[in-house]
């Protein structure tokens, strides 16, 4: 049994067809036939039951499937991991990130790239909790700048600092004379709010139910940018990170403090308990530590 062997049972089994997974493969499908009965003899089962109508797993093969699955994960892992032992003075470092990092996340850049000036540094948005664990269990990242609470065994996760939720709202609002705004006199107001999945929203949504109000949520968006452009046009009101707003300049939008403990959150920084990190991403760590040390 080999990987090549694995990895043609594999793509058989989510094809659930010889002819799809030989033109996937670029092999002839009797050669990939006979590698799956090699296999077969190998584990002395059957793992596919073939008949007239359609293909599919036997018990056996449904077994078989997920340790296969796990087994080809962990050598594209090691494959990874290996490959970034030599990460030292070249080569790409993925980072994921929440918008509001945008204030203080190109200073870090700048002071690491003194140092690693051949990195490349990828930036991408992963915003959803789901999105996270899968972004670092899968290697799409080295680490993540998150709110996401993510309690694992796998995931290291530190605190990096606390941040404040503000009500967004256009300048000509009747509210926006007011130093703080409560949640009981945004009930009735069109309200911005991000899409499911989001721990933005799950925090604005709790903090509504503490003072037991419920919103009027008229617009849901993925991005806080967004939900600015909603509100320059004065079409509702919105709460977002206050350090989202720490460079804003824009005249026709004003921001309030909310009267309401609950809309604080943690932002986090996180990554793999037990991945191999290669000097230069250990160095791109360590100067965010240190900002926030």
């Amino acid at each position: 049994m080999d990987i090549k062997q694995l990895y043609y049972f594999v793509t058989v089994s989510d094809q659930l067809s010889y002819s799809k997974a030989a033109q996937k493969l670029h092999i002839s499908q009797p050669s990939l036939s006979n590698a799956i009965k090699n296999l077969e003899q190998e584990v002395g089962s059957p793992l596919l039951e073939r008949n007239t109508r359609k293909m599919e797993l036997t018990d056996a093969g449904k077994i078989f499937y997920k340790k296969a699955i796990s087994l080809l994960s962990q050598m594209d892992m090691l494959k990874k991991e290996m490959e970034e032992v030599k990460l030292t003075g070249s080569g790409e470092l993925i980072v994921g990130i929440i918008e509001s990092v945008k204030h203080w996340i190109p200073k870090v850049i700048r002071e690491y790239q003194g140092r690693y000036p051949s990195i490349n540094i990828k930036l991408i948005e992963v915003l959803g909790g789901k999105a996270v664990k899968e972004s670092l269990r899968k290697y799409h990242t080295h680490l993540l700048i998150t709110n996401q609470y993510v309690h694992e065994e796998d995931i290291e996760s530190i605190p990096l600092y606390d941040e404040r939720l503000v009500l967004v709202l256009h300048k000509d609002h009747p509210l926006a004379h007011k130093e703080t705004v409560s949640l009981h006199e945004l009930e009735s107001e069109p309200f911005i709010i991000s899409t499911e999945g989001f721990q933005t929203r799950e925090d604005i949504v709790t903090a509504f139910s503490i003072e037991q109000v419920t919103p009027n949520i008229k617009f849901e968006i993925e991005r806080f940018e967004t939900a600015l452009t909603l509100v320059r046009e004065n079409l509702g009101v919105t709460i977002i990170p206050e350090n989202y707003l720490a460079e804003s300049t824009d005249p026709s939008i004003v921001w309030k403090a909310i009267d309401s403990p609950a809309l604080e959150r943690t932002v986090y920084l996180m990554f793999m308990r037990n991945r191999y990190l290669a000097p230069a991403v250990q160095a791109f760590l360590g100067g965010i530590r240190r900002k926030f040390g």
